[in-house]
């Protein structure tokens, strides 16, 4: 901690701030806004309004970065995060005091809550059920992380309810395809979070906080984790095989999505850090395997949204 006093006082004001907003971390709520915007446009028909989606990026950008924060201040009031580590915010660094930290993000929060109340206005009143029950799961999100439901929460938040709430702002309406279809990146994101709590299991149980790392015990987290990991790559074939074979009267997914193999490499690289967590090649591979996997799940949303694209070039053409 000696470096982070040292921080503390020459870090740039701008700098410390931007730490404690954790924007490695933002890839995980602004895919799910891009991909469901795609869809959006060249599933749902409807006409890209280019303000529209950057307001609703910018909207999850603040929101995510105030959830960040909150979680920063949280977990370091109750014990649970006081040594730093290269992915950590600025509490824990001693960059800002924790009451700073909750001041600006209680400020985030606001700005996030107004500005997505002015997109519900202009989109409809479903986006307002949306965004009211995002931004409740963003604000209890430390308790429900408490009680072993904080792979859940953010699921909803960060994969589901941002792609819906996306195609909704662009539409105007509600569908069920874009949260379905991005069930697999939600999967990924609960999958950062579950490599932050597996790492964390000892620390938790400590603390008397209950996660599902520590319910499945060590060798239930590394199946759970590639479970995470690698569903993404039966889900999608599945979406895109399964309507067609069984003659659903369903959208199926195109065939542009078999992309996301592509993805397969980085996620066998992750395996291979869990799996010799015990032994870690690099001695930071297992500890910042959270990181590494936000790095996947911003892989595999890239290639999601790209397939997406894929499919308008081709129905263009």
């Amino acid at each position: 901690m000696n470096g982070d006093s040292r921080n503390s006082r020459t870090a740039p004001t701008a700098r410390k701030w931007l730490i404690a907003a954790r924007p490695w971390a933002l890839p995980a709520s602004t895919m799910p806004v891009v991909f469901g915007t795609a869809l959006a446009v060249v599933i749902g028909g409807a006409r890209l309004s280019p303000l529209r989606f950057l307001w609703a990026l910018a909207t999850m950008m603040i929101l995510h970065s105030a959830a960040n924060m909150l979680s920063d201040v949280l977990d370091f009031r109750r014990g649970l995060d006081r040594e730093a580590t290269p992915v950590s915010g600025a509490v824990v660094r001693g960059l800002l005091t924790d009451r700073q930290v909750l001041a600006g993000s209680l400020v985030l929060f606001v700005i996030g809550a107004a500005s997505g109340f002015l997109i519900a206005l202009t989109t409809g009143r479903e986006l307002f059920i949306i965004g009211a029950l995002g931004l409740t799961v963003g604000a209890a999100y430390t308790f429900l992380k408490a009680i072993a439901l904080g792979d859940l929460a953010v699921l909803l938040n960060f994969g589901l309810l941002g792609s819906v709430g996306a195609w909704m702002v662009q539409t105007r309406h509600f569908s069920w395809l874009p949260l379905v279809w991005a069930l697999p990146m939600g999967m990924l994101v609960s999958a950062i979070l579950h490599a932050n709590n597996w790492r964390d299991t000892l620390r938790d149980r400590e603390r008397r906080v209950t996660t599902v790392a520590g319910l499945l015990g060590d060798r239930g987290s590394l199946l759970y984790y590639g479970l995470l990991v690698f569903g993404g790559f039966v889900i999608d074939p599945a979406y895109i095989l399964v309507p067609r074979l069984a003659g659903l009267r369903i959208q199926p997914m195109p065939w542009t999505f078999l992309a996301v193999f592509f993805a397969l490499p980085s996620a066998l690289r992750l395996w291979g850090r869990a799996l010799r967590r015990a032994a870690p090649r690099r001695p930071m591979d297992f500890i910042i395997l959270d990181g590494a996997t936000a790095g996947y799940n911003l892989v595999f949303g890239l290639l999601s949204t790209g397939a997406v694209l894929l499919e308008a070039v081709l129905r263009w053409r």
